[in-house]
């Protein structure tokens, strides 16, 4: 991901920085960040780690680049008995611990600290005080939004109290975590219960990685350039591979990812959606609904997944001890037992998969035949997420029999570092002959943009309060992705098909390579990777 850069600096600006206030803007960047309406957002889980690693600073960052001010408030709350002050003392730790490469300025954030209040509520206790969180609310006709940084679980009670306090009125909204519910049927109860309070078109059930630049450019690139549309067909793409990788392990989630695993933690949501995204038909306009309404075509179009294929379409992995970027790394066992935080003793045999492979098709007329693969993983050699789209081999080659061409693939990063990469085949410089080498057309986001762009949870933030619905996931939507996923798990558990082990540091298990080898094709990597 491209990281926080600063615009040019106006003496005003260097002056600020030198008195630890917010920083001048020049006039590119106040054109560049639309302000938004007042609002008021009720953070639940306002102590919890999202909210101190990821919600808080990005509202604060959307203050710094004044696209809200002081007419808007934030409210946190959960059942920690903190003042205000202290709450204002653990967040201002929390921001200086997880940005410590970021410049701090004392007075704007002291001015973005005067908006944020906070409210100790045990949700889960029938005799909690919602007065309490009642009487911080304006009487005003501002937009009004609740973020259920809660485990699932808690999404309907906490709706049921807020319509029992009178606070959720008509024009309110509330933003859901994933994971929506384990499987079909408690993303229905979660959905029903939800559903009760708040209409579906005021319900933003988010995935950060709809937010990324990379992801939004998905549609540019496909909607917007003839050079792609024609192409963009089981007559000139060969395959589609889609991973999002990660170098760490489960160090602190053992307790839920102990329970979901790889599967359910990435396939469902983040996959599945980079796989809609980067597959669907084009939609009539850029409306929610019409967005959301191509991407669960693409979902309900997936090959169907039984105890027949699944053994030959997915592998299941789990990290052993290895070597992760030149340190040695336990294995998920060993982390589970060491944090006394599984049941789990030395010797006993686990069936959550950290890693997860799948080929898949898509049954329709733009793409039937050609395969998609899915990749997901912990403790493996890198982090990075990418979408790579290889095209089809040119069908003849003039260069002589010695001479080696590479497919044109069209590279997507998502992170690290966000970048769109065209690899096409070139002549190498220079004398003694036709050589031929692959080469990138490249667009990397921060070497291309010098001002700073807003990451995925700021945009999806403003997004919400101005009441955009196209980055966010419908009813249907949620539950046609747990019905895809569902059927892997019950096929998983027909088959009694086990993990498969891979050292801490490899790409997941040896099979995840053969799932590709047999269709005579390998998982892309960089060539300087």
């Amino acid at each position: 991901m491209a990281t926080r850069r600063d615009t040019p600096k106006t003496d005003a600006a260097q002056m600020g920085r030198r008195k630890g206030e917010q920083p001048a803007m020049s006039a590119q960047d106040k054109s560049e960040f639309v302000p938004v309406s007042p609002f008021e957002m009720v953070i639940f889980g306002g102590t919890g780690d999202l909210a101190r690693r990821k919600l808080i600073p990005s509202l604060y960052h959307r203050f710094l680049d004044r696209q809200f001010d002081s007419q808007s408030r934030i409210i946190a709350v959960s059942r920690s008995d903190y003042s205000r002050d202290e709450y204002i003392t653990k967040i201002t730790e929390a921001f200086k611990a997880f940005h410590p490469n970021e410049p701090f300025y004392e007075g704007a954030w002291s001015n973005f600290c005067e908006l944020i209040d906070y409210v100790p509520i045990d949700v889960m206790d029938d005799k909690s005080d919602w007065d309490a969180l009642s009487a911080k609310l304006n009487d005003t006709k501002c937009v009004r939004i609740f973020y259920l940084a809660m485990p699932p679980r808690m999404f309907a009670p906490i709706c049921e109290g807020l319509r029992d306090a009178g606070l959720a009125s008509k024009t309110s909204r509330v933003v859901l975590e994933k994971p929506i519910g384990t499987d079909f049927d408690s993303a229905a109860v979660i959905n029903n219960g939800v559903g009760a309070v708040f209409d579906e078109n005021r319900i933003y059930r988010i995935d950060h990685y709809l937010g990324k630049e990379t992801v939004q450019n998905l549609m540019v690139l496909r909607f917007a350039n003839i050079l792609f549309e024609p192409l963009w067909t089981r007559d000139s793409i060969d395959n589609i591979q889609i991973t999002a990788a990660e170098h760490i392990g489960v160090a602190g989630r053992e307790a839920y990812y102990d329970k979901s695993g790889a599967l359910r933690d990435m396939v469902q949501n983040h996959l599945l959606q980079l796989l809609c995204l980067t597959c669907m038909e084009a939609p009539d306009s850029l409306d929610g609904d019409a967005i959301r309404t191509e991407k669960i075509k693409v979902l309900k179009s997936l090959r169907p997944m039984s105890k027949d294929n699944v053994g030959r379409r997915t592998v299941r992995g789990q990290y052993a001890a290895g070597e992760v970027l030149g340190e040695k790394a336990d294995g998920y066992i060993e982390e589970l037992v060491g944090d006394k935080k599984s049941k789990l003793q030395d010797g006993d045999q686990s069936r959550t998969e950290t890693f997860v492979a799948i080929k898949t098709e898509i049954e329709n007329w733009r793409w039937a035949g050609v395969p998609i693969y899915l990749r997901t993983g912990k403790r493996m050699s890198d982090r990075f997420s990418e979408i790579v789209v290889q095209f089809k081999p040119v069908p003849h080659s003039v260069f002589g029999a010695g001479t080696t061409l590479n497919p044109n693939r069209l590279v997507i990063r998502l992170q690290p570092d966000e970048s769109v990469n065209l690899w096409v085949e070139i002549k190498e410089p220079g004398a003694g002959g036709m050589r031929v080498k692959s080469w990138p057309l490249d667009l990397t986001y921060d070497e291309a943009f010098t001002t700073r762009y807003p990451d995925a949870y700021e945009r999806l933030l403003m997004d919400v309060v101005r009441g955009r619905l196209a980055l966010f996931m419908r009813r249907d939507e949620v539950e046609a992705a747990w019905t895809w996923v569902d059927q892997i798990q019950d096929a998983w558990a027909a088959k009694e098909q086990n993990v498969r082990p891979y050292p801490a540091g490899q790409d997941g298990p040896n099979e995840a390579q053969q799932l590709l080898e047999l269709d005579g094709r390998t998982w892309w990597r960089r060539p300087d990777e």
